[in-house]
């Protein structure tokens, strides 16, 4: 029995001190853990895109039918920056606004790029460039005007000032000032004194001329209101043609005609008599075996005459202002277009164009 009772009180032994074990073994811990403000991760700024670039004119090309001046500006009082030859490919990036200029890609030009007369470069097509200069493109120096027909440059606003260069019809000019009247405009002019020059304001369709300053003979402005009574430009006065030393031998244009090229002539000139430049002569070789002559003027009435071979090819009756007329010429051979002024005793002035057209 002793024996028994022992084996039971160990028994129970064991059994409590496995439970007092398995308690602490399975009794979990109370841990106290600090909470940490969550940390906010910055969203990465946003990069403005670059802006879209902008359009970039696609050169089209074009070929020289004549020696062409390159000038900085569209305009025949514009600083020529160089000489181009005849038969010379040119890229042509934009245009003046009334397409009688294009500018062509010039590496000797400001930002690599000048001026040349469109009449005289041959395209495919019309080219679509953009348009430069102008009206759609104030430059904030002043305001713009465009040339009705060939007038001279003077030093000072009136006719008693030296002559200092001629614009054609069509050129566009930078206009800078004008005289206390209005009836002469001061222009930018790189070859006149202070880079400026004058221009009868009878010969040009100009805009914004009421904002210009007031300048006085000795290029001072004086004064920069418009006066209650400044009148409308006047009728312009006759003066003499400018002597351009042209002749029969070296006509003052000279121009050939190609199939695959340019193949009509358009030239502005003026006559005067008995004081100026009496005549012109230009110059045209056609390659078909006839041409479309037409003649209109400005002012008074011209005589036309053409040769060729230093025979006339029609009397002088036949070719007035406002003529149109076919004329058989011999393909190849130089046709000379004499313009003189009619001769009736008194000051005469006539401002004429001249289109020679070839007829297939």
């Amino acid at each position: 029995m002793r024996i028994i009772f022992l084996v039971i009180t160990l028994i129970l032994s064991s059994c409590g001190v496995r439970v007092s074990e398995t308690n602490a073994a399975t009794e979990t811990p109370f841990v106290v853990t600090a909470t940490l403000p969550s940390t906010l991760t910055p969203r990465p700024s946003e990069t403005p895109l670059p802006p879209p670039p902008q359009p970039t004119a696609v050169p089209v090309e074009g070929t020289t039918s004549t020696q062409l001046n390159v000038r900085a500006e569209p305009s025949t009082a514009s600083e020529v920056l160089g000489i181009i030859p005849a038969n010379t490919r040119v890229e042509i990036v934009g245009r003046d606004p009334g397409e009688n200029w294009w500018q062509i890609l010039y590496p000797e030009g400001v930002d690599g790029r000048g001026w040349v007369t469109a009449q005289y470069v041959t395209t495919a097509g019309s080219p679509k460039v953009p348009v430069i200069g102008g009206a759609e493109s104030e430059s904030g120096s002043g305001a713009s005007a465009i040339v009705i027909q060939q007038l001279n440059i003077r030093s000072g606003p009136g006719t008693s000032f030296n002559s200092l260069g001629i614009l054609n019809a069509d050129d566009v000019v930078t206009l800078t000032g004008r005289n206390s009247t209005g009836s002469w405009l001061q222009i930018e002019y790189p070859a006149g004194p202070d880079g400026r020059g004058w221009v009868n304001a009878g010969f040009v369709k100009a805009s914004g001329v009421e904002v210009l300053p007031i300048v006085s003979d000795a290029g001072e402005v004086i004064g920069t209101g418009t006066p209650a009574d400044t009148p409308l430009p006047p009728t312009p006065t006759v003066v003499p043609a400018p002597p351009d030393d042209d002749s029969a031998e070296s006509p003052v244009k000279t121009v050939i005609f190609y199939r695959a090229g340019t193949n009509t002539l358009i030239y502005n000139g003026d006559v005067s008599t008995p004081v100026g430049d009496p005549e012109d002569w230009i110059a045209v070789t056609p390659y078909s075996e006839k041409i479309l002559l037409e003649v209109s003027c400005s002012g008074s009435d011209v005589l036309v005459e053409l040769m060729q071979s230093g025979q006339p090819l029609a009397t002088v009756s036949e070719i007035r202002c406002g003529s149109q007329l076919v004329v058989p010429v011999e393909s190849d051979q130089a046709v000379l277009v004499h313009v003189s002024a009619l001769a009736d005793g008194l000051q005469s002035y006539s401002s004429y164009t001249l289109k020679v057209s070839t007829i297939q």
